[in-house]
């Protein structure tokens, strides 16, 4: 087994969407004792607020905060990136040499319209990352074809109906802290910047007023959704919540 190894790669198209989405999930696998990477594709740098720079830092300090083991930036142009053989192979690189069992990565369809072209992007580079004919290399090393089990896509501003969801409660605070990492983005009543649709106060409401949507129908507090690509399996019923 490579020490690259992860049991889950989360992708995000922006510094900051996988903390807004998933980053209860991420953190309740790290504290089972999962690996979990995170890989942005873009530096955010369209952003009203702040700048790439400080995003990356800000994308750093939420990395400590989560506890995840690697995060790297494909630096992919924001806003403009497109679906195309050279960011798919970009993917495959890392899919291949991280080899998660799980991915994660945007929602299939949000009012950014990066969110679910990303979506698109990340799941058909899965998929050819299986394929032997698909030749990479990384380093002078040709990689071997990898395909992850499964690809799940978190929820982001559009309500989506959830699949299935994840209880995040114990981890909702922490939550919480590494969204706030992003200084910049988020609410700062000393703040000069342009206001954004997710830089009031109230924004914080709604991030956990939706963890509480999805988290009543399985009878607790928090939780995150989740859609998927193919029919999840259980073992038995009583898996189920």
């Amino acid at each position: 087994m490579s020490e690259n190894k992860l049991d889950i790669l989360a992708f995000g198209v922006h510094p900051d969407d996988v903390e807004l989405s998933c980053a209860g999930t991420l953190m309740k696998h790290i504290a089972q004792g999962k690996k979990i990477g995170i890989i942005d594709l873009t530096q955010g740098e369209l952003g009203s607020r702040g700048t790439a720079h400080t995003r990356m830092e800000e994308a750093n300090a939420a990395s400590l905060v989560m506890g995840v083991s690697l995060r790297n930036n494909l630096k992919m142009a924001d806003g403009f990136f497109e679906v195309n053989e050279k960011n798919k192979r970009l993917i495959i690189e890392q899919i291949r040499k991280y080899q998660p069992e799980i991915v994660l990565c945007n929602a299939i369809s949000d009012r950014h319209p990066d969110h679910g072209r990303a979506a698109m992007l990340v799941s058909e580079a899965c998929f050819l990352s299986g394929l032997v004919k698909v030749e990479t290399e990384v380093d002078g090393m040709q990689q071997k074809a990898f395909r992850p089990k499964s690809v799940y896509h978190y929820i982001q501003d559009v309500f989506i109906k959830p699949d299935f969801v994840v209880d995040v409660t114990e981890f909702v605070d922490r939550k919480i802290e590494a969204i706030r990492a992003y200084k910049t983005q988020f609410y700062d009543p000393n703040s000069k910047e342009p206001q954004t649709p997710i830089s009031g106060k109230e924004f914080f409401d709604f991030v956990k007023g939706r963890m509480m949507q999805f988290g009543r129908p399985i009878g607790v507090e928090f939780a995150e959704g989740f859609t998927v690509e193919r029919e999840p399996g259980v073992n038995n019923l009583f898996d189920l919540r």
